[in-house]
């Protein structure tokens, strides 16, 4: 996405806005009132869509990036209709008041939490995977109730163009609507007294969705990025490693948040490790990645040139190249590339990448791996390649991240059952099942007093000698 500026925007786009704005406005409560059977109905409506609209799907993040149908399926259709299948599952359940405990000090009391929705949400998503992620918010927002303005990326304009096909189909502008645009659509929707803005993208931008929030003090979620370190052990499987790492960097040409951003391989096990990692690349993209049409292309040439930029930094300060280092900037490509001996000072090992890069690192201290991740910001994912229970235990109780996988990578973003999102940096708030239901939802604090009898009303005053040692007894006891 880009970086918003201080630009007036255009009063066209800023009256179309309004006027949506103000219609869900209006809105609001009557989808607020919706049962769980009325939210579910909307989620079978998008279910089917995704799937009517599958090979269109396909065809649109093709002409983008030429991304291929399978890797549409893994990381767009399955992760829509896994978000579908779960959240219908479960939303009755979500929705009834959940029950809580009295302190003895209340009893007559009863208390619950009562999930309501938080009323008006704008979701800003990001290019590279424009319709899971776009979409993927979507539905946590419709389960909770909400009136939703979608602002995908123009990066991404035939994705866009479908996207905003679909919601005009299945949903009234009151309701969900989606305003494609670039710089000044954003400008002029985050002007607006929205009350929560999911974003996801970069942590600069992050910034300025945040502090444009507290201008109405809106909440948010923050989906963001930075540099999510990889770790392989001298006890790990390294060709399962190597698959696994390789396909979690290269997928999407390196274009994800949650991507090994850097990887720290022990020396006993470096040499192989790394021919392991060759030997993956070529079976998955050939001697030629160019040629394969598994491998897809960066998003734009401006993004082309970032990438690129790191790279040629990176070398100039003494980086050696292991693996690929192929470009083809009237196409895009930048193609599968391993990189040693990278400098602390260079781009590559300060910026997230969000590119096809991997520097590669040879340690032999294992606290030095960790004190290394622990001078960066937390980062949005950690993997650890291991076969020492000690060794994981260690990492992840020394160090600090969104989240963690074993002896894998990216894969938590498909389990529904556990939250996604980062720490500061990497982010603010969770998605993903109950987690992205509660995150667009207001936990609503009722208690209810039908005794006409209260523990307080005895401590009320005139306050006595004999009311003072209640305090007390209350105070001690309870």
């Amino acid at each position: 996405m880009n970086v918003l500026t201080d630009a007036a925007p255009e009063s066209g786009i800023q009256s179309e806005i309004s006027r949506i704005f103000h219609l869900q406005k209006r809105n609001q409560q009557n989808v607020a009132d919706s049962t769980a059977r009325d939210r579910i109905k909307k989620l079978d409506r998008l279910y089917d869509a995704v799937l009517t609209y599958r090979t269109e799907i396909q065809q649109a993040l093709y002409s983008d990036f030429r991304k291929h149908p399978s890797e549409v399926d893994i990381a767009e259709i399955y992760k829509l209709t896994s978000d579908i299948k779960h959240t219908r599952a479960h939303l009755a359940q979500w929705m009834r008041p959940r029950k809580v405990g009295t302190p003895l000090a209340q009893l007559g009391t009863s208390s619950y939490i009562h999930y309501e929705p938080k009323g008006q949400v704008l979701i800003i998503s990001p290019w590279n995977f424009p319709i899971s992620l776009t979409f993927g918010p979507m539905i946590s927002a419709i389960a909770a109730g909400n009136c939703i303005i979608l602002k995908p990326s123009e990066y991404t304009p035939h994705a866009s163009a479908l996207m905003k096909k679909i919601i005009t189909e299945l949903f009234d502008e009151s309701e969900v609507a989606l305003i494609e645009g670039a710089v000044e659509v954003s400008t002029a929707l985050l002007k607006l007294p929205f009350h929560h803005i999911f974003f996801t993208g970069a942590p600069e931008i992050g910034k300025v969705v945040m502090k444009a929030a507290a201008e109405n003090l809106a909440s948010v979620t923050l989906e963001l990025g930075g540099k999510s370190p990889t770790l392989v052990d001298e006890t790990a499987n390294l060709k399962t490693a190597a698959q696994r790492i390789a396909f979690a960097k290269w997928i999407n040409n390196g274009q994800v948040c949650i991507a090994p951003d850097y990887v720290f391989v022990h020396q006993s096990v470096a040499d192989e490790f790394l021919t392991n990692l060759k030997t993956t690349l070529k079976e998955y993209y050939g001697e030629d990645a160019s040629t394969s049409d598994s491998y897809n292309r960066i998003v734009n040439n401006r993004h082309f040139k970032r990438v690129k930029g790191y790279f040629e930094d990176a070398l100039s300060k003494g980086a050696v190249v292991e693996y690929g280092g192929k470009t083809d900037a009237a196409q895009d490509y930048f193609g599968p590339t391993i990189m040693t001996n990278i400098s602390e000072d260079s781009d590559l090992w300060e910026k997230e990448i969000f590119g096809p890069i991997l520097p590669y690192i040879v340690y032999t201290d294992l606290q030095e791996v960790i004190d290394k991740i622990n001078a960066k910001e937390k980062p949005l994912a950690l993997y650890i390649y291991s076969n020492s229970r000690i060794n994981v235990d260690r990492i992840i109780h020394h160090t600090r991240a969104g989240a963690t996988c074993v002896n894998h990578s990216g894969i938590h973003f498909f389990n529904n059952n556990l939250p996604f999102g980062g720490s500061n940096n990497s982010g603010i708030g969770k998605g993903n099942g109950f987690f992205g239901f509660e995150e667009f939802s207001n936990p609503r604090a009722v208690l209810k007093q039908w005794s006409p009898m209260s523990g307080l009303d005895l401590m009320s005053p005139p306050y006595t000698a004999k009311k003072q040692k209640l305090i007390d007894m209350t105070i001690k006891w309870f």
